[in-house]
Order: structure tokens, then C-alpha cells, then sequence
């Protein structure tokens, strides 16, 4: 396997390539655009979230900040003191789906069966497109080219026969990389992978597999299906598919959802519920970010709480018709939050959630009234 710049549309790629997905993912969205507007911050590492002498978290940061050893969910404090000189910003979302408009906008210029993962992702299904010889490489680059020329960020892509190769590859030469996985290449490129990186594996699962001597994605096909079922029960039969490079999930233009939602887990458990209002308020905005561009509504919102000895609660909210603006979902999170923490004066927070819930395709009626507490 060699870096996607290194290939060119010489592969019968129709042939060879029943399916052609291209995975786009742009590098430290929040951050890159804060260092995009503001070009004395450019070479400086940015944190987005919190104040590093305030009890928030971080939501974003650039790679600067990143090489201090910072990452999203961490508390801004501990952001502050191994990386004293970065700049904190506080999240524009609004600023932030602007520029998404104009990313998904690109994608659109070359093909319309696109599936939106949140404001700075996608996959896209190029598998009939015949612009640019029809060869998804080329596509992807000119993709990345676009997006740069018409917001000034970069983007990284990969592409691949399946979903969980192209969102791999787009991983694999971050930031600014461009990555080919072909058919009879997934195998051979996840068995090298740490399963960490794999989609679905979380923390808590890779601690359980690396305890079992599964470290890598060799490790994982060396199982049987038989032996991860014990081990990992329903969950089995996907972990055991991503070990071969197998992934037959289309990309889907509309999906017919549950839910739609977000998680963090801390390294650090947090001790506050305002450095928990913080993160679920973050984690909020994403998450209605990601309705309204799937041009959906939402009749409940649920927060979810998992404590230090892994006892988890969610409590939800409910509107009748369902609700198309932030601010009912955002006043509705201090009250969960609250109902949530009783019982615990001392609370130890390992992971904050939130979700939304019976999803509906959106008509434009606007906001609708609070009406049951579940």
C-alpha cells in the first residue's frame, strides 16, 4: 500500500472497484477556522472550549496544541497548564456551519449520494460518477483542492471499497493526507492498525481487548466469530468483519434514524456540574448541528450521565410535535443535568452524552412547546 497521491487512474478502477467511497474529513474544524479568521493565531496552537481558569473543556484544538499533548474532552485547566501559551476561544457554531455550508456545497459538484456524519464529515458514493476519468483519487483530490481554494481549510480524505477502509485511510496521513486503500489491500492495512482506531471500538473496549492480547488488527482476526461472541456478544460479528476489511453498509442520502447524538469520555472525571453544563451545552450544539443538516426535527432531547463506577443515567425530554430550534434543547439541559446528579453530592463524571430522539424530516413549523418529562 502506498499514500493516494502515488496512484493514478491507470487501475481499472470500474472493474476492480464495484463501489468507490471517498471519506472527507477536515483537520481541526473548530480550530482551523478560529486560526483561518484570525491570521495571527495560525502558527499558535488554538484551543476551542473553555478557559484554562474556568471549570470547561476543551471542544477543539489545533495541532499546535495538540503536540503539547492536548485533546478535546479534556478540562481547559489541565489544557492551560501543559500548553500555557496557546490561545482559548470560546465555540461559534454559527461561524462554524457557515463554513460547513460551503464544504458540503463542494461535495455536491460531484456527487448527490452523500452522507453526512456531522459539520466536518462525510462520505460520499462516486462509484457511477464519471467526472475525471471516473477515478475516486482524482475526484478526492480535486475535492480537497476545492474546499481549500473556497474556505481556506484543509481537508483529508480516504478512499476505499467500503466505509470503515475510506474513513480509516482519511486517518492515516492526518493532517493534509490523501490515502488510497484498494480491493485486496483492506486486510493487509488494518492488520497493522491498532484497534483503537477502529469505528465502534471505544475505550473501554480496546482496554478490554488489549487485556485479551488483542492489540492490533492481526490480533482481532486471529479470533473466531465464535470466540468474540463470548467475549463481546452481539458486537462480535462487526469486529469481526472490520478484521478482514469488510464493511458492507451503504452510504445512505437519508437514513431512517433513531437518534442522533454525541458522547465524550474524560480522561480526568469531572467534579463540577458547570464543567458538566459546559460539555453537555458543546455537545448540545453538535448534535443540532448534525439535525439540521440532515434537515430533520427531533421531539426529545436526553442527556446522559456516566459516573466514575461506570452506573449510567439518562434523563430525556420531550416536545409534542417535535422542535426545530437549539434554545428549548439548551434551557433543558441544566434541569436533566440536575435530575441526573441526585444522589450523588459528590459526583465523579467518566463520559457526558446527548441525544436526540424521534426523529422526523423537518416542514418549517418552528418551535413547539414543552410538554412531557420522561
Amino acid at each position: 500500500m502506498v499514500s493516494a497521491v502515488d496512484r493514478t487512474s491507470g487501475v481499472d478502477e470500474k472493474a476492480a472497484q464495484p463501489r468507490k467511497i471517498i471519506h472527507v474529513d477536515m483537520d481541526a474544524f473548530y480550530a482551523s477556522v478560529e486560526q483561518r479568521d484570525n491570521p495571527l493565531w495560525r502558527d499558535r496552537p488554538v484551543i476551542v472550549g473553555g478557559k484554562p481558569n474556568g471549570r470547561g473543556v476543551v471542544a477543539a484544538c489545533s495541532y499546535q496544541a495538540r503536540a503539547f499533548g492536548v485533546h478535546s474532552a479534556m478540562p481547559s485547566a489541565e489544557a492551560g497548564r501543559r500548553c500555557p501559551h496557546a490561545v482559548f476561544v470560546a465555540p461559534r457554531f454559527e461561524r462554524y456551519k457557515a463554513v460547513s455550508r460551503q464544504v458540503h456545497a463542494v461535495f455536491r459538484e460531484f456527487t448527490n449520494i452523500i452522507e453526512p456524519l456531522s459539520l466536518d464529515e462525510a462520505y460520499l458514493d462516486v462509484s457511477d460518477v464519471a467526472l475525471l476519468g471516473g477515478s475516486a483519487v482524482r475526484m478526492a483530490r480535486e475535492i480537497r483542492a476545492m474546499i481549500l481554494e473556497t474556505t481556506g481549510l484543509v481537508a483529508s480524505a480516504g478512499v476505499s471499497y467500503n466505509k470503515a477502509l475510506a474513513k480509516l485511510a482519511s486517518d492515516h496521513d492526518k493532517p493534509d493526507g490523501l490515502y488510497c486503500v484498494l480491493p485486496g489491500e483492506g486486510e493487509q492495512f488494518v492488520a497493522t492498525l491498532p484497534v483503537g482506531r477502529f469505528h465502534g471500538v471505544g475505550r473501554v473496549t480496546e482496554e478490554r481487548m488489549q487485556s485479551l492480547g488483542i492489540q492490533t488488527g492481526a490480533d482481532l482476526r486471529a479470533w473466531s466469530l465464535e470466540e468474540l461472541s463470548r467475549e463481546f456478544g452481539n458486537s462480535a460479528r462487526r469486529y469481526h468483519a472490520l478484521a478482514r476489511g469488510v464493511d458492507e453498509r451503504p452510504v445512505q442520502v437519508s437514513r431512517v434514524r433513531k437518534s442522533i447524538g454525541s458522547e465524550r469520555t474524560f480522561g480526568d472525571n469531572i467534579t463540577t456540574p458547570e464543567a458538566m453544563l459546559e460539555v453537555l451545552l458543546s455537545l448540545a450544539e453538535e448534535v443540532f448541528d448534525s439535525l439540521e443538516l440532515q434537515q430533520l426535527r427531533a421531539s426529545s432531547v436526553t442527556a446522559k450521565v456516566r459516573f466514575a463506577d461506570f452506573e449510567t443515567l439518562t434523563r430525556s425530554r420531550s416536545v409534542s410535535a417535535g422542535f426545530m430550534d437549539r434554545c428549548i434543547m439548551n434551557r433543558s439541559l441544566p434541569y436533566l443535568l440536575e435530575r441526573a446528579l441526585v444522589g450523588h453530592p459528590k459526583p465523579q463524571v467518566r463520559l457526558l452524552g446527548v441525544s436526540l430522539s424521534g426523529l422526523s424530516p423537518s416542514d418549517g413549523s418552528g418551535l413547539q412547546q414543552l410538554e412531557l418529562d420522561l
